[in-house]
């Protein structure tokens, strides 16, 4: 049974417009066909082949995951950190580590709880510092202008005295009261 049909397409394989007589016609002719085919193919193998080179790139690690116990050589593969750095976090007591023999084994279970440590201490972050409220203290530059006095010398009495300072953005502030009693009065001089 023959078609009336004629439909105007592109070639998938050559990209050549062609006069097609289905609907469901894809090249412009069977040497097209067969080479869209093959192209297919060596396309699924490609994926194919990429997807096992992964599987077996990721079975040293997937292994690693299953041990109950590790070499330090085989914790730094696991965690991609350099043996010094695996020293030093058993060095600073956050890593036990066991020395058998010549080999020294660290539990699995211990990297574990070491990444819990990690999330603990960064949900426990310190709080904000709270705020000076602006008449309780003075800015740097305020001091200055109120006393008279260079920037130097009002760091320098502030390192003497040990006055505390605050620092909001880019302004550092003062307790007003420590500034009066000690500009204010014949203690600068002593």
């Amino acid at each position: 049974m023959s078609s009336n049909i004629k439909v105007q397409r592109i070639c998938q394989f050559c990209n050549k417009e062609f006069t097609a007589r289905t609907t469901v016609t894809k090249t412009c002719s069977d040497l097209c066909a067969k080479r869209l085919y093959k192209k297919m193919q060596r396309a699924v193998k490609i994926s194919e082949s990429d997807t096992e080179t992964q599987r077996i790139k990721n079975r040293p690690v997937e292994d690693l995951k299953a041990k109950e116990f590790l070499t330090i050589t085989e914790a730094c593969s696991l965690l991609s950190i350099s043996r010094w750095t695996i020293w030093r976090i058993i060095k600073k007591g956050e890593l036990n580590a066991a020395k058998i023999g010549r080999r020294t084994l660290i539990r699995r279970l211990d990297i574990d709880k070491l990444f819990d440590k990690m999330q603990q201490t960064e949900l426990e972050a310190e709080p904000e510092p709270m705020q000076p409220d602006h008449e309780d203290y003075y800015t740097m530059q305020e001091a200055q202008n109120t006393y008279g006095i260079s920037e130097k010398a009002l760091y320098e009495l502030i390192k003497r005295n040990a006055i505390p300072k605050t620092k909001s953005g880019r302004f550092v502030s003062v307790p007003k009261t420590m500034i009066d009693e000690l500009l204010s009065s014949n203690k600068i001089y002593s």
